[in-house]
């Protein structure tokens, strides 16, 4: 198995990704909206990639946040609202909050389930700084991090009801970059005592199966290299400070804050101790370079990702998709 979640070209798999996927054995792969269509195709599409690896457990990701990031979308499926709402009703009803961040994240893992993901990047542990990049921005759970965490928490524990596992991002905190990491690298200059805040819901939540790297520079931990790129980071605040013992992967490596070809990425990210790699984009020719730069997955990385895997069973049962939906509006309705 190669330490790598590859993206695939459209809505069905190609005759080359069939052989190709089948021989490097990838950790696992990503869905974006040029995958999906509809129920039936997109769950024939999941199970294709289930039938070519074997694995039951396969880790299948999408981002399915809410709101402007969400690769499936009406009126095949429902639309679900981004982060900010929950942080609005937070401020007057926490509790309600958290019960409407569950139900949320309940909903969503019923409809990727039914699909055949298993795997939700969700939820943003980044804390919103003021005069940032919209890049974060209303997908935050909020400004406050007791309450990014709480809110965390309970998404955390909706999609796990949903029989999904999640995904804590961008660790160690994208709220303070200046920057779109899709576009650029961004560099934050706050001392290691601000940078406490942006690190504390991590730290929280700590425990989950999963998380997701930030590509931005902490200058006051390792100036030359992003957090992605950067063992100091990695070691001393990820693993160190922050105590988080889950699958770490890469955000995705094509973006533009990494340079380099995708093979170097790949195995500069392993190589400061990142788990797996995220390559997104279902380039054949990117995909084969990538395989054949990485060597097998570590003992310890494959513990980690047959233990995130194992956290998540089959949905609770009783649960219906129009009734938990109808609990989250109820509540957020109060906000």
């Amino acid at each position: 198995m190669k330490p790598v979640i590859f993206g695939l070209s459209g809505e069905t798999l190609t005759a080359d990704e069939r052989a190709f996927f089948s021989d490097a054995r990838p950790a696992g792969y990503i869905l974006f909206k040029r995958n999906v269509a509809d129920r039936d195709q997109l769950r024939a599409l999941t199970d294709q990639l289930r039938a070519i690896d074997g694995r039951a457990d396969l880790p299948i990701l999408i981002d399915q946040e809410g709101g402007r990031v969400s690769r499936m979308q009406p009126p095949e499926w429902p639309a679900f609202p981004p982060g900010e709402r929950f942080d609005a009703l937070y401020e007057k009803a926490p509790v309600s909050a958290m019960e409407a961040a569950r139900a949320n994240a309940h909903a969503i893992a019923l409809i990727l389930s039914e699909a055949g993901v298993s795997v939700n990047c969700l939820p943003l542990l980044d804390v919103r700084q003021p005069h940032t990049h919209a890049v974060i921005g209303d997908r935050a759970l909020g400004a406050e991090p007791m309450r990014v965490a709480a809110l965390g928490r309970a998404i955390l524990d909706g999609l796990r009801d949903g029989g999904v596992v999640g995904v804590i991002k961008h660790i160690p905190g994208h709220g303070r970059a200046m920057a779109d990491s899709h576009l650029e690298l961004p560099v934050v200059d706050a001392d290691a005592a601000a940078l406490d805040i942006d690190i504390a819901p991590f730290e929280r939540l700590n425990d989950a199966p999963m998380a997701m790297t930030a590509h931005v520079v902490y200058t006051a931990w390792d100036a030359a290299r992003c957090a992605t790129l950067s063992p100091v980071v990695i070691e001393r605040i990820i693993r160190g400070r922050i105590g988080f013992d889950g699958l770490l992967m890469s955000d995705d490596i094509d973006m533009k804050a990494l340079s380099g070809t995708p093979a170097e990425k790949a195995r500069q990210s392993i190589a400061a101790g990142c788990d797996v790699v995220l390559d997104c984009w279902g380039r054949m020719d990117e995909m084969t370079a990538i395989a054949a730069a990485l060597d097998e997955i570590a003992p310890e990385a494959k513990r980690r990702l047959d233990a995130a895997m194992a956290t998540v069973a089959a949905p609770v049962a009783g649960a219906v998709l129009a009734e938990l939906i109808d609990k989250r509006d109820a509540l957020l309705a109060y906000a």
